[in-house]
């Protein structure tokens, strides 16, 4: 793996749908063998105010990807990219 992470999900505590966002990058990562990491946004009022009322969301190379859900096909073709 490498040691900046290329995925990121933004996400906050009680968001049932960040933690199958969680479970998605979870594995699909895994399987390509890239870094990932969870930032939750209440930690940080800039990434609140920014992306509070779209949790989770899901960046790639430190851009916005997709939110609310994983999209698995994308999210692939990204990474490989």
């Amino acid at each position: 793996m490498s040691e900046e992470p290329r995925v990121t999900l933004l996400t906050r505590h009680g968001c049932t749908a960040c933690g199958t966002a969680a479970a998605d990058i979870e594995r699909i990562c895994g399987e390509l063998g890239i870094g990932w990491a969870v930032v939750d946004v209440d930690a940080q009022p800039e990434l609140r105010a920014e992306y509070g009322d779209r949790v989770p969301v899901i960046m790639v190379d430190g851009r916005e990807h997709g939110f609310w859900a994983v999209e698995e096909a994308r999210l692939r073709a990204a990474l490989a990219g």
